[in-house]
C-alpha cells in the first residue's frame, strides 16, 4: 500500500510530506484548494504524461516520489520489476520517484534505478486505482470485466487454459504431420528414383577416399612403367649386379681367414649384399603395387566418378550417400505408416478439442449463475446510494469459435440502464460522473474485493448528493477499506466522518505567492472541519456538535 508522497514544487506545493496507513483515509477541503493538485502529482509516479505547466512558477524542477510498502511484492509487480531488470530485495520497500523538468522533459526511478516511464505504467494497475469523474480504467474498461466476474465466481480459468494449451498443442502436432504427410507424397516418386539409383551404386562410407588413393596409385605406375622395367633387368639375371656382388661375397668369404682386413672387407660386402636383397624386394614391391592395369583403372574410375556425381546431385559428401539413403527409406516408410499415425493424431485433437469445449462450456454455465448473483447484488445497493430507478446487468454472450481463447467461449461486460424502460450500455456511455462512482462502489461492494490494486482512491465519489446518500456512501467506503488502503476525496461530512486518517488541503496566499498545503488532522481539527463541511463559512456551535454527533455514530 502507499505510505509515504512527497512532492516539491508541484503547481501550488511548495514541500509537502504526507504519510498513510491502511483502511480509510479521507482529503478534504474547500474548492479550489488544490485536491486535483495531489492526484496529479501522484499520477507522475504512475507514468502520466508529464506537462511542464506541473511545475511551480519560478522553479527549475518538481519532483514526487512514492513509496509503498507491500507483505510481498503483488505478481505483477514482480514480474514486471524482473522483466526490466530491476533489483528489489524481499521485504524491500517500492520506491517511485519522477523527476520534471520546466522544459517539459522528466527522469524516472525506482529504488534509485533508472527506469522508464513506460515501466511505471505498467505497474501502476496494481498499485493505485483511481476512480473519478473521468475514469476510463478499472473497473469501467470491459478487458477486466470477465476476470472479475470469474474472480467472483470462483472460476477454474487455470483448468480452461490448460485444456486450450493441450488443444492448440494438439492441432499444431497435427498440422505439422499433414504438412509433413503431403510433402512427402508430392515427393514420393522422385525418392523412389533417387533410392533405386543409390541402390543400384551401393555406396559405402570411406569408398571414396579408397577408389581415390587406388586411381592415384595406377596413375604413378603409368607413369613409371618404363622407370620400373630398366630398374628389373638390372636386378635379374646371373650378370646383373646384385648376383655379381654375391660371387665377390663367395670368393671373398674363402680368403677372408688370411688377413683381418679381408674379414672387414667381407663384412662390408655382406651388409651391402642385405641392403642390395632389400632394394629388390622393394622394387618388386612397389611394381606389384603400381601395377598398371588399365581396365581396373577404368573400372575404378568409373566409379569413383558416379559417386561424386551422385554426392553432387543430392548436394552431400560422398560419404554421406549412405545416410541419404536411409533418410529416403524413412520417409518412404513414413508415407505408408503416415495415415496410421494421422488417424492418432486426429483422435487426440478432437479428444483434446472435446476436452476445452467441456471445461469451456463448464466455465460458461458457472459465469452465468455468477452473473444473476452479481446483478443481484448490485442491485441491493443501488437504492441506498441514490440510484434506486438504475438497473445493472452482467452481460454473458458467447463468441464465434475464432475468437475462443485460453479464457474460455465468452465475452463479459457489465452494463446499465440509469432511467426505466432505457436500453443497458456501456458503463462510460450512459452513467455521468457521480453516477458512474457510485455504480462503481456498488460494484465493488458486491464483488467484495479490492480490484487487484493496493491501494485504491476515489475522487468525490459523493459529488451531488447528502444526507442518507452520503452516509451509505461512506459506510460503504469504510467497509471497503476494511483490511486494505482506500483513500477518498470528498465534500460530504458524512463521508469525512467515516475515516481513519483525516487530511485536509488548504490554500493560502502571501502577496502574490499562492501555496497549497495539506495536514494531518487531530480529533479536534477533524471536528473543526467537519463542521466547517456541515454549516460553510461560519462554524457554528450546531455544527460542532452534528459533527460530534457524525464521529460518534461511526
Amino acid at each position: 500500500m502507499l505510505t509515504t508522497l512527497t512532492i516539491r514544487n508541484i503547481v501550488l506545493i511548495e514541500t509537502l510530506e504526507l504519510a498513510f496507513s491502511g483502511g480509510l483515509g479521507v482529503l478534504t477541503g474547500e474548492t479550489g484548494a488544490g485536491k486535483s493538485i495531489l492526484l496529479d502529482a501522484l499520477g507522475l509516479v504512475l507514468g502520466n504524461r508529464a506537462e511542464s505547466g506541473l511545475v511551480r512558477a519560478g522553479e527549475e524542477q518538481a519532483s514526487v516520489v512514492a513509496t509503498f510498502e507491500f507483505a510481498q511484492l503483488p505478481e505483477p509487480v514482480a514480474a514486471a520489476l524482473s522483466e526490466a531488470d530491476v533489483a528489489i530485495e524481499p521485504g524491500e520497500m517500492l520506491i517511485i520517484r519522477r523527476t520534471l523538468k520546466l522544459d517539459g522533459g522528466s527522469r524516472a526511478f525506482i529504488n534509485d534505478q533508472p527506469v522508464g516511464v513506460a515501466l511505471l505504467r505498467e505497474l501502476a494497475p496494481a498499485l493505485v486505482e483511481l476512480h473519478g469523474q473521468h475514469d476510463d480504467r478499472g473497473l469501467v474498461n470491459p478487458r477486466g470485466h470477465r476476470a472479475l466476474l470469474d474472480r467472483y465466481a470462483g472460476a477454474d480459468r487455470e483448468g480452461v487454459a490448460a485444456a486450450w494449451d493441450d488443444w492448440r498443442a494438439a492441432e499444431a502436432r497435427l498440422a505439422a504431420a499433414r504438412a509433413a504427410i503431403a510433402q512427402a507424397s508430392a515427393d514420393q516418386d522422385l525418392l523412389l528414383a533417387y533410392l533405386a539409383e543409390l541402390t543400384a551404386l551401393a555406396p559405402q562410407a570411406g569408398e571414396e577416399q579408397s577408389l581415390a588413393d587406388a586411381r592415384a596409385d595406377m596413375q604413378k605406375g603409368e607413369r613409371l612403367a618404363d622407370d620400373l622395367e630398366a630398374l628389373r633387368h638390372l636386378w635379374d639375371g646371373s650378370d646383373s649386379p646384385l648376383a655379381a656382388m654375391r660371387g665377390a661375397a663367395r670368393r671373398l668369404d674363402r680368403i677372408a681367414p688370411e688377413h683381418p682386413l679381408l674379414r672387414e672387407a667381407l663384412e662390408a660386402l655382406d651388409r651391402a649384399v642385405i641392403e642390395a636383397g632389400e632394394a629388390e624386394d622393394r622394387l618388386a614391391a612397389a611394381a606389384e603395387a603400381l601395377a598398371h592395369d588399365p581396365a581396373e583403372l577404368d573400372r575404378i574410375e568409373t566409379r569413383l566418378f558416379e559417386l561424386r556425381a551422385l554426392a553432387r546431385k543430392h548436394q552431400c559428401d560422398a560419404d554421406d550417400l549412405p545416410n541419404r539413403m536411409q533418410a529416403m527409406r524413412a520417409a518412404l516408410d513414413a508415407i505408408e505408416s503416415g495415415e496410421a499415425e494421422l488417424g492418432a493424431l486426429e483422435r487426440a485433437e478432437r479428444d483434446s478439442h472435446q476436452t476445452y469445449r467441456a471445461k469451456a462450456e463448464a466455465l460458461h454455465a458457472n459465469r452465468v449463475a455468477a452473473a444473476m448473483q452479481l446483478d443481484a447484488a448490485v442491485a441491493k445497493e443501488l437504492a441506498p446510494l441514490k440510484l434506486d430507478a438504475a438497473r445493472f446487468r452482467t452481460s454473458v454472450t458467447g463468441l464465434p469459435e475464432e475468437r475462443w481463447g485460453p479464457a474460455g467461449m465468452d465475452a463479459v461486460e457489465f452494463l446499465i440502464a440509469t432511467n426505466p424502460g432505457a436500453d443497458f450500455a456501456p458503463l462510460t456511455k450512459i452513467a455521468s460522473g457521480g453516477e458512474l462512482s457510485r455504480f462503481i462502489l456498488a460494484l465493488k461492494v458486491a464483488l467484495a474485493e479490492q480490484g487487484g490494486a493496493a491501494t485504491v482512491i476515489f475522487d468525490e465519489i459523493d459529488r451531488g448528493v447528502g444526507g442518507a446518500v452520503a452516509s451509505a456512501i461512506g459506510e460503504r467506503l469504510a467497509r471497503l477499506a476494511q483490511g486494505g488502503q482506500l483513500l477518498a476525496v470528498t465534500h460530504s461530512p458524512q463521508v469525512a466522518a467515516r475515516g481513519g486518517l483525516h487530511y485536509m488541503i488548504a490554500k493560502s496566499s502571501e502577496g502574490v505567492v499562492t501555496r497549497t498545503s495539506v495536514v494531518l488532522l487531530d480529533a479536534a481539527g477533524r471536528q473543526e472541519e467537519i463542521a466547517r463541511m456541515l454549516s460553510g463559512a461560519e462554524v457554528t456551535p450546531e455544527a460542532r456538535a452534528q459533527a460530534d454527533r457524525l464521529l460518534e455514530g461511526v
